[in-house]
């Protein structure tokens, strides 16, 4: 499902702005875009946008920003510059006289000066970064949701139409057994053959085509399908894995229905009511 949410919190250090774009997919897919520095901050932000997120591909886009900026524009590492100095003097002992570092030497020196501004410590940007995420998270989960009732009445509606095929071919059905007994004796009059349509062979046959083609165990799973169908649309949880499941069983029903049926009106019908699942299956890969 699309949607899209924005949130803003800050601290006294930090001013975090958290932005979630949802577009749809059929799994759960998290995409973090966030500065370098927050990186192990990644788990959790995946986590709390999981926790409310069971299919979609989510991207997050993450900026923070210091609310004060340190005085000092250079930062020296200190334990590195000791480090230096102490090599300096080992190598002084070591050739019997004073090896003594010049400036250059320790603006050489990878880490040792770093310009720009002081590093970000994860722990306390969170705590301006988890409250702009939830804020992000409800108001993308209000869009969402708007869209998941415009497709739960789209759903309605085209249950409402299979409901009608079935129906429709409940009342073809017992037909069925009817015509096959008047087109097998205009058959046997085409070839010549007089045989009394009472005619226990007859009979034995007309029972086996009425047997097999008989459908009552598909329109009652229909029937079931159709409200858990519904069942599902007015709960809770996500139903987004479920309704896939009843589609493809419902799906199955209709294609068993037009192979026992062998009936040209039935098999018309199947397809129209295939046709409508297909549609309904192609959103159902977009819900939650």
């Amino acid at each position: 499902m699309t949607g899209f949410g924005r949130g803003a919190a800050g601290t006294e250090l930090w001013q975090a702005t958290v932005e979630l774009s949802s577009v749809n997919r059929k799994q759960a897919e998290i995409v973090v875009q966030a500065p370098r520095e927050l990186s192990e901050l990644d788990a959790r932000i995946r986590k709390q946008v999981l926790a409310v997120i069971a299919r979609g591909r989510v991207q997050v886009s993450l900026n923070l920003e210091a609310k004060k900026t340190s005085d000092a524009a250079v930062r020296v590492d200190r334990s590195l510059a000791v480090a230096f100095e102490n090599a300096f003097l080992e190598l002084s002992k070591t050739i019997g006289r004073d090896v003594l570092p010049v400036a250059s030497d320790y603006l050489r020196q990878p880490g040792l000066l770093a310009i720009g501004s002081e590093p970000v410590d994860p722990e306390s940007a969170w705590a301006a970064i988890e409250p702009a995420l939830a804020d992000a998270l409800v108001q993308l989960l209000a869009m969402r949701a708007r869209e998941g009732e415009d497709l739960k009445n789209d759903f309605l509606n085209r249950l409402a139409q299979l409901d009608l095929y079935t129906r429709k071919i409940e009342l073809e059905a017992p037909h069925r057994p009817i015509r096959q007994r008047e087109l097998m004796t205009k058959r046997l009059r085409d070839a010549g053959l007089e045989i009394d349509i009472s005619d226990e062979r007859v009979v034995k046959e007309l029972a086996i085509y009425a047997d097999r083609c008989d459908i009552t165990e598909e329109i009652t799973r229909l029937d079931s399908h159709f409200a858990k169908f519904r069942e599902y649309l007015d709960g809770t949880e996500p139903p987004g894995r479920a309704l896939d499941f009843l589609c493809q069983e419902l799906f199955r029903e209709f294609n068993t229905i037009g192979s026992k049926a062998n009936d040209a009106t039935i098999a018309q019908t199947v397809v129209e009511a295939k046709t409508e699942i297909e549609k309904i299956r192609e959103q159902v890969q977009n819900i939650e």
